[in-house]
């Protein structure tokens, strides 16, 4: 299996605060990685270390071979590569449905109006909300505002979809539908890397569970292992605890 993704010994630090400790971790061509910890764990710093939102601290990653924290890499180049959604959508307000999966692809991937509008077409389609390119994102509920930007990221057609729990801000009734594109898009073969708090979800969609603690990956393994027989007490804390809610 190619691997995407490499990252070796990543640290990082917001002050004396250390939120990653020494993390090697990496994401294979077709694979659907979901991170699950508690809050404060260090699971949204990684991901927004891995599209550099954050400047890591320490250490490497490895995209396709080299590491792109190397002073010579064109960072907009590798964030192009990778599909990013938000918790909190991250629509243009003033722009429409259609507009909102376009201006990225016209602007970054300089395709023109026509052929931005037809992969953009494809992917609300795949997101279930072709018909309502014309709408502002004020005239969606938060599950169709999510679509959307699932749409987006997927018009950029990257290498790799990173979402940071992309359901914690939705009502729990929309819940439901999101999930159910993101299973599709596992399907489908995606390379997928979730940060999330949904744990039948990861069990289900899973082809790797990563569980993180106090900065480091404390334990991983298949969605069998780490749900039905995790070896680390504080895995076993953290899922008796996180299940017990549900």
């Amino acid at each position: 299996m190619e691997k995407i993704i490499n990252i070796q010994h990543l640290s990082k630090s917001f002050g004396n605060h250390e939120v990653l400790k020494d993390i090697d971790f990496s994401v294979n061509s077709g694979e659907v990685v979901c991170v699950i910890g508690s809050s404060g764990s260090g699971k949204s710093t990684l991901l927004r270390c891995v599209n550099l939102l954050e400047k890591p601290s320490g250490g490497e990653i490895i995209y396709k071979g080299e590491n792109i924290l190397d002073d010579k890499h064109d960072i907009y180049a590798y964030r192009t590569k990778l599909g990013m959604v938000f918790q909190q959508f991250n629509l243009f307000n003033n722009h429409n449905v259609l507009s909102n999966c376009v201006v990225g692809q016209m602007k970054v991937l300089k395709r023109s109006k026509e052929e931005a509008e037809k992969v953009a077409m494809k992917y609300l389609k795949v997101v279930g909300m072709e018909q309502y390119v014309n709408a502002k994102p004020k005239q969606l509920s938060g599950g169709q505002k999510q679509r959307v930007a699932i749409a987006r990221a997927l018009s950029m057609e990257p290498d790799v979809m990173l979402f940071d729990e992309p359901t914690s801000a939705l009502d729990p009734e929309m819940v439901g539908e999101v999930l159910k594109v993101m299973k599709e898009l596992a399907q489908s073969g995606l390379t997928m890397l979730i940060v999330t708090h949904e744990m039948e979800f990861a069990k289900e969609v899973s082809d790797r569970v990563v569980f993180m603690d106090k900065g480091i990956i404390a334990e991983e393994g298949s969605p069998a292992q780490i749900f039905n027989n995790p070896r680390e007490e504080r895995t076993k804390e953290f899922l008796k605890r996180t299940l017990k809610q549900m």
